[in-house]
């Protein structure tokens, strides 16, 4: 790590091989956190206030007085890395290709705040222009909204709304393609603080400094190197032997261990992410609602974070995680003979009963899926098996529902309890359930045209009570950010969505243990 430091690279542990590059593609953080070094959406992050925006591919935005018609004005010197100019153009493109209902983007309701959205990528409306975004020159972009949203800033960080380069896409296969050529290193165009250099298939992703990027004298690395090491355990002797600068986790069982023999590297920061099962309803079993509850109350979460985790989470009473003048749930407890009891009330007999958990291949994984079917088996008499898969073969079994149970987690995309709710819609590519209701979705849209902040948050605690009342998912735990950072990185501060942004950071020579 030394000669990374001196080369002023910084080496970070990114726990697996990524799905892809394309950020209307993808779904998951360990994409995310390479798509936020090479794209930059209309926001920017601030390096140490998860509540401050700063100008990204927008030098300055404004709103109307109801939040309902924003207007964003465009770096006049962005460009993409090839030195074409960023426009409004590549922002309708991307949005458009975003919400195309033959594209199947996952994550297309991100965009679902922009009015007639919703509509276009259902199909129920063929005509892009009936979209609330329009070009007014060629670097002003107007958004008009289905309702007032005052922290869109917030949701134009998320890479979903970030530009994509229509030129080079249209050179590799048009709007439509997937997984195509324009992702690779030498092909892959970003309007980014830095570029993709090098893509070696579960080795490293290399990344280098735009020099073309409207404001690359912030930028103090020259590089980014991304390694999918997916054993936390080899990721933590990687750090104890100086060869990364930042893990992605800390296995639970090198926490206390890390603590002690690394005190100052050792972080436990708070995240805003929820840990929870998945119940696929659309399982002619599963569609037995106090079977589900009989599984939910036979979980003993507290258990887990004690004996397993060790890193300071919180049992979750419900999905959303605590966050602002928001009341969380408190739905979600450990009561086996209230779990036994709707057993029997789904008149399921556990020994006719053969159930199969599925679960990533990380190893951490497996413990805790071992431990949930030890406390089915003794709370319950109820078989489950598990099924371990590589992360891209475990994204795919849950989006096709091709699975009994899943374990699972989201992690905030913006602070709002919404981030953690609107996935539940009917259609959402991230439900991956089979389950919706109506009175869950009107409450949202209740919550959606409320204007009074405090009247909005009890609309949204309704719908989550809906939401846990039939259980579709299992809440385990608020998540908490283990990681060990080295004294030489700096300009890296506590975030809640763990959205560090890497213009802001830089190294100082590896010898140097200080915090920052």
């Amino acid at each position: 790590m030394e000669k990374a430091t001196e080369a002023n690279v910084l080496v970070m542990g990114n726990s697996g091989e990524p799905a892809d590059l394309d950020p209307q593609v993808v779904t998951g953080v360990i994409e995310s956190n390479i798509i936020r070094a090479l794209f930059e959406g209309l926001c920017g992050q601030h390096p140490s206030n998860d509540g401050k925006h700063l100008p990204g591919a927008a030098a300055s935005w404004s709103a109307n007085e109801n939040f309902t018609v924003w207007t964003f004005n465009l770096q006049p010197e962005g460009k993409w890395s090839d030195g074409k100019p960023v426009t409004t153009e590549d922002f309708l493109y991307s949005y458009e290709r975003m919400l195309l209902p033959e594209f199947g983007a996952k994550y297309a309701s991100m965009l679902y705040y922009i009015k007639g959205a919703e509509a276009f990528n259902k199909g129920e409306n063929d005509d892009f222009s009936s979209v609330g975004v329009r070009a007014i020159d060629s670097h002003t972009l107007e958004i008009t909204l289905r309702a007032p949203i005052p922290f869109l800033p917030d949701i134009t960080k998320h890479y979903t709304w970030y530009p994509v380069p229509k030129h080079i896409i249209e050179k590799h296969g048009g709007m439509l393609a997937k997984n195509g050529e324009w992702t690779e290193a030498g092909s892959l165009i970003s309007n980014g603080p830095f570029v993709l250099s090098k893509w070696v298939l579960f080795d490293r992703i290399e990344c280098v400094k735009n020099p073309l990027y409207w404001d690359a004298d912030t930028v103090q690395l020259d590089g980014i190197n991304f390694l999918p090491i997916s054993n936390a355990y080899t990721e933590a002797r990687m750090f104890y032997n100086d060869q990364l600068h930042v893990t992605y986790t800390l296995a639970p069982e090198l926490i206390s261990y890390s603590q002690k023999k690394y005190p100052d590297n050792t972080k436990l920061e708070t995240y805003l992410g929820s840990n929870f099962l998945r119940l696929n309803v659309s399982r002619p079993i599963l569609q037995n609602l106090d079977l589900r509850k009989a599984l939910g109350h036979a979980v003993d979460s507290q258990a887990i974070i004690d004996n397993i985790l060790q890193g300071g989470q919180e049992r979750a009473g419900g999905l959303v995680p605590r966050m602002g003048e928001y009341q969380p749930a408190e739905v979600m407890f450990y009561d086996p003979e209230l779990a036994n009891e709707y057993l029997k009330k789904s008149g399921v007999n556990p020994a006719d009963l053969s159930l199969t958990l599925l679960t990533t291949d990380r190893e951490g994984a497996k413990v805790i899926a071992e431990a949930l079917q030890d406390m089915w088996r003794k709370n319950l008499g109820i078989t489950v098996n598990i099924r371990q898969s590589e992360w891209k073969s475990y994204q795919k079994a849950m989006s096709d529902l091709d699975y009994d149970i899943s374990t699972g987690g989201w992690i905030g995309d913006y602070p709002d309890p919404t981030t953690f709710l609107d996935m539940w819609k009917k259609g959402d590519g991230n439900n991956r359930t089979g389950w919706s209701s109506e009175e869950f979705e009107s409450l949202l849209g209740k919550a959606e045209l409320t204007e009074d902040p405090v009247q909005r948050l009890r609309a949204l605690e309704k719908a989550e009570k809906v939401l846990l009342a039939e259980m579709p998912i299992i809440p385990l735990y608020w998540y908490t950010q283990c990681y060990l950072k080295h004294g030489s990185l700096k300009g890296w501060h506590p975030l809640i969505l763990n959205n560090h942004p890497y213009k802001f950071i830089s190294l100082e020579p590896a010898n140097s243990n200080s915090e920052d």
